[in-house]
């Protein structure tokens, strides 16, 4: 069968959710890495292919790269866009899904970005090569990049990489493809090490002269996902505070990408709660360590409820002396049903990536008029959103919070009420 071949001039009509460029060709959409909206392309499309020749006009957002790994690592997808941009493009994309869904009449979002620096957790790939090891992040469906610069981490991660390399790349444990988890907490980085292989004794005492010498509480092994993890070394405790409290987060537990995000979204949160006295519940679902729930206990009393048996265990370890408690539950699996939702003064929805799931039919059958809902992904969103509208909800704030810079994910924190008064008010309030 003969190859065919066509050459095409088109413009980038807008950007995917995967930060690429598209253009139309033939009825079909194509995505074009690192291409921006206007942008006129030399195009060719040979096999169900499309290769970029030339780029043949600039688009007034490009900007240089800041760092020179962009066209390798696949951690960032957009640092050719500058930041300006950047984030009206991802309130664009949280518009669009809350426009798509019925609620057109919106207020004024608010707005933040994380600065570059500042993001305080790292999930990395490890490769074992010739004479040592790669750590990175992988590639565009291929191999890890060694990560020798990055603008998004904070300092002292950065330069903790280099002897984090050469200790790692001494392990007989890593004898082909491992992982790192690396949260920088109060207390210091906790790193979580996945390797194909065992930990010899050897291996745990490096580890531990590694930690004493460069102030790390905690070295986690995990074998493999979803396996038994073990302490390989410990050299004093590991804690964080949420708000005034302090918690001890378990190995690889979920933190906010950067301690600027996370203020952020926790200042849009509170807020968004509506009049409260102390006496007053506040139901908050999927709280893993207490990221929210120790500064909403400032407010009102929480009860906090989390599937993940470790995170709620910190969580619940900490509440002595606060407003507070905290409960293991699976909520896709047992959501908590309308009986139990209607103590409720208000409900803090922020569930995983994958969305609400079964947590949210249960909540929009309750009495509970008034929810602030946290997401990290628009698609799961938009997925969403529908049924909250039918269920006589109203946006009253919104908030777009950029933590992921030069990536496509975007947070967004919503208002929502369905009780009238609280609606009229905030119409008034807009109207001026």
């Amino acid at each position: 069968m003969m190859e065919t071949s066509t050459q095409v001039h088109a413009t980038v009509e807008q950007l995917g959710r995967s930060g690429d460029g598209m253009v139309r060709h033939e009825g079909r959409a194509w995505y074009i890495p690192g291409t921006l909206p206007g942008e006129r392309l030399h195009l060719r499309f040979h096999d169900g292919e499309a290769e970029l020749l030339e780029r043949e006009s600039t688009s007034p957002h490009r900007v240089e790269p800041p760092c020179s790994l962009s066209d390798l690592c696949g951690g960032c997808a957009l640092q050719h866009m500058d930041q300006t941009a950047l984030l009206e493009w991802k309130k664009d994309q949280v518009q669009r899904a809350l426009n798509r869904s019925g609620f057109t009449d919106l207020p004024e979002p608010a707005l933040y970005q994380t600065p570059p620096h500042s993001r305080q957790r790292l999930d990395v790939a490890l490769q074992r090569v010739p004479g040592g090891i790669i750590l990175g992040l992988h590639q565009r469906g291929g191999d890890p990049v060694d990560m020798t610069e990055c603008p998004l981490i904070r300092p002292e991660l950065l330069k903790l990489l280099p002897p984090l390399r050469e200790c790692l790349s001494s392990l007989g444990a890593l004898t082909g493809r491992g992982s790192l988890a690396i949260n920088l907490l109060d207390s210091g980085p906790d790193l979580t090490l996945e390797t194909p292989a065992p930990l010899s004794g050897s291996d745990r005492e490096k580890l531990a002269a590694f930690a004493r010498e460069h102030g790390i509480p905690r070295i986690t092994w995990r074998p493999a996902p979803g396996r038994v993890m073990e302490t390989a070394a410990q050299t004093g405790p590991v804690f964080h505070h949420f708000g005034c409290v302090r918690v001890s987060p378990p190995p690889a537990s979920f933190l906010q990408a950067s301690q600027e995000g996370e203020q952020a979204i926790r200042e849009a949160v509170l807020a968004g709660l509506p009049p409260l006295n102390r006496k007053d519940r506040i139901i908050e679902l999927y709280a893993g360590c207490g990221t929210l729930t120790f500064p909403l206990a400032q407010h009102g009393f929480v009860q906090a409820y989390e599937g993940d048996r470790a995170a709620i265990a910190s969580l619940r370890a900490a509440t002595h002396g606060s407003r507070a408690e905290g409960s293991e539950r699976d909520l896709n699996r047992q959501p908590l049903l309308p009986p139990e939702l209607n103590q409720a003064r208000v409900v803090v929805l922020d569930p995983p990536y994958a969305g609400s799931g079964k947590q949210l039919a249960s909540l929009l059958r309750s009495k509970v008029q008034d929810v602030v809902y946290v997401s990290c992904n628009p698609a799961a969103l938009e997925k969403e959103l529908p049924a909250l509208k039918q269920a006589g909800f109203a946006v009253l704030s919104w908030t777009v919070i950029d933590q992921f810079l030069w990536s496509t994910d975007v947070e967004t924190v919503l208002v929502l009420s369905r009780d009238p008064k609280r609606i009229r008010k905030a119409e008034k309030k807009r109207k001026g």
